[in-house]
């Protein structure tokens, strides 16, 4: 028993070890943008894989990344951490062209792909079925972190994530029903596969809704932030585990959770203090975790190998592009005819070269089995064609967002905000100015004085508020925003601190959410 302790103790130091050295280096890169302002153009998820592969060059392996890894400890709280912070009402408006992309775009991609690959590079049907499935998942985390820095269009964020939270979930379906194809353990007929399909989506989806109301009533019985917070977590592997133990897809279950509580546990069950603990919760481990895995990414790959299979990448690439720029335009096309939000042909552009690869299509790759004689050729594709996507596609979305004119008013935002607050903070200044009207040894003279600099300057101030907001309308409606999450927080905080002081037991959900959101 004292051995197996020891031999216990020894593994867990062993990866302990390795798991700080990856995180050390990811907070280092971290750090580089505020060093090096150059460094401030790149996606901090891209400069990761960038410093991955020098890594990989000298032949410098941190830890070895297995699928396992990625897809039972990384992906549920990334999945939960995007499902968390998409609201329903957008995701409601863009549910048609979403649906579109998520399910015949993957079946697009996947066809087009595995004929490409047939055709031009040789493959036999199962090693392009393979591939094809595995780059069936968008995973566009660096594109929509700059989208948010950047502060695009709600639309085009919308698209762009909820697409990548649905197709996760096919691309994961596909690629079990075409593994088990692969080692003849099932039949390809389309009777069999549709059943199977429905099963597993099925029983994902009420996994994913039973944890999800579960929680959001549980929470409604208390106000402790930090449980509150827990359950969230357990809440996202939970349904991961559960529904992969029960033979449903755990992907969709964690997206069907996210979405849950964001949008209606976070309401009804928690206060307004509370969701920005959780929010910021999700905020740091989505930053931790992504940290890590795109690091990986990049210190894994074996550049012999890709060499060997430079051509097959390069057929597969082209493939790729030209099936998601059919499955994009085409099916916007069909969108909008349907749909009260049409998508503009720049949004469309978009999406199309923002259809990033990673995490997801690495862990697919690597879950092939050994067994398989194309193993290496699978994920030597992949990671080459996830590398392609990250390192040209990934640094080219910002040059793209500028020649569209899509960059968003996020420094506008920002100008606003500088302006109220010194606006704000002058106003105190006036304020206190006026009660402290007589000091001793100061002249009153000067008191005059220095009311006359500060309503000077207040007057300055209120003239470029004004100035602005004429010229860009839609500062008003964020002006008007940023007025309600102070008033809510106000509310927050009020009852905060009568339970500080014992005057309640516990906090009050808040009173003026529905009314100010209504």
């Amino acid at each position: 028993m004292v051995a197996e302790l020891g031999m216990t103790e020894g593994a867990i130091e062993a990866n302990l070890k390795p798991f700080l050295l990856v995180l050390c280096v990811s907070l280092s890169v971290a750090t580089l943008p505020n060093i090096f302002g150059w460094f401030r153009r790149i996606p901090y998820t891209l400069l990761l894989v960038i410093v991955g592969l020098g890594l990989a060059l000298v032949n410098v392996r941190l830890v070895n990344l297995s699928p396992g890894l990625i897809l039972t400890i990384f992906l549920p709280p990334l999945l939960f951490e995007a499902a968390w912070n998409l609201k329903w009402s957008s995701l409601k408006q863009a549910f048609l062209p979403v649906s579109l992309f998520a399910i015949i775009g993957v079946i697009i991609s996947i066809a087009g792909i595995t004929l490409g690959l047939t055709q031009f590079a040789g493959l036999s049907l199962t090693t392009a079925l393979l591939i094809g499935v595995c780059l069936s998942a968008t995973d566009p985390v660096s594109v929509v972190a700059l989208f948010r820095e950047l502060g695009v269009e709600k639309q085009l964020l919308t698209l762009t994530e909820g697409e990548s939270l649905f197709n996760d979930g096919m691309a994961v379906v596909a690629f079990s029903f075409i593994l088990s194809f692969s080692l003849g353990t099932t039949e390809f007929a389309l009777q069999p596969i549709l059943l199977d399909f429905f099963t597993v989506v099925g029983v994902g989806v009420g996994i994913g809704a039973l944890i999800g109301f579960a929680i959001s009533y549980l929470t409604q019985r208390f106000d402790l932030p930090l449980v509150e917070q827990s359950l969230t977590l357990v809440s996202a592997y939970g349904a991961y585990l559960l529904a992969e133990d029960l033979g449903g897809s755990g992907v969709i279950a964690v997206v069907t959770t996210g979405l849950i509580l964001g949008n209606f546990g976070s309401r009804i069950g928690m206060n307004p203090r509370t969701r920005v603990i959780v929010t910021e919760f999700w905020d740091f481990l989505a930053f931790f975790v992504n940290s890590i895995v795109f690091l990986l990414i990049g210190d894994q790959i074996h550049f012999e190998s890709l060499e060997q299979n430079l051509p097959t990448i390069a057929i597969t690439v082209f493939a790729m592009l030209l099936m998601r720029a059919i499955s994009i335009f085409t099916l916007s096309l069909v969108s909008n005819r349907f749909s009260a939000t049409p998508i503009p042909l720049a949004e469309q552009t978009l999406l199309w070269w923002g259809g990033l690869r990673g995490s997801v299509s690495i862990a697919l790759a690597l879950s092939v089995p050994v067994a398989l004689q194309e193993r290496e050729t699978v994920i030597s594709t992949v990671f080459g064609t996830v590398l392609f996507t990250l390192l040209v596609q990934g640094l080219s979305v910002r040059p793209l967002l500028e020649l569209f004119n899509l960059l968003g008013d996020q420094p506008l935002r920002q100008q606003f905000s500088e302006f109220v607050a010194r606006q704000v903070a002058l106003k105190r200044v006036e304020q206190y100015l006026e009660e402290i009207d007589y000091r001793p040894g100061i002249e009153p003279d000067f008191f005059g004085y220095q009311k006359a600099l500060v309503r000077g300057e207040l007057n300055r101030l209120g003239e470029e508020i004004d100035k602005l907001q004429d010229q860009n309308p839609s500062l008003r409606e964020f002006a008007t925003e940023q007025l309600r999450n102070e008033l809510l927080a106000i509310e927050a905080n009020t009852y905060a601190e009568f339970v500080q002081t014992g005057r309640l037991n516990q906090e009050l959900a808040s009173l003026l959410e529905e009314v100010i959101e209504g």
